[in-house]
């Protein structure tokens, strides 16, 4: 199976979670997905605090290869998969 199948076989197992993983398991999940998917962050910080929690998780992630980001989004998956799914 390739990255990209294992990345988007991932993207739809977190839909079928069935409880929330807490808030610091989905930020690292959001900031992976956005930098294998977009890519570095380049949008001015916010200042709401959801949307400014989840723009500081995605620019941690600055400089991540994509390829590497699907990899880490893949295992993140995986390892919550357990116990959300």
């Amino acid at each position: 199976m390739s990255l990209d199948d294992k990345f988007n076989s991932a993207c739809q197992e977190i839909k079928r979670f069935t409880k929330r993983p807490p808030d610091s398991d989905m930020l690292e999940v959001y900031s992976l997905y956005k930098q294998a998917t977009v890519g570095d962050n380049n949008i001015p910080k916010p200042s709401e605090a959801k949307a400014k929690a989840k723009w500081e998780a995605w620019s941690k992630k600055r400089g991540v290869n994509p390829n590497t980001a699907k990899e880490q989004y893949v295992v993140k998956v995986l390892s919550l998969a357990s116990s959300y799914a």
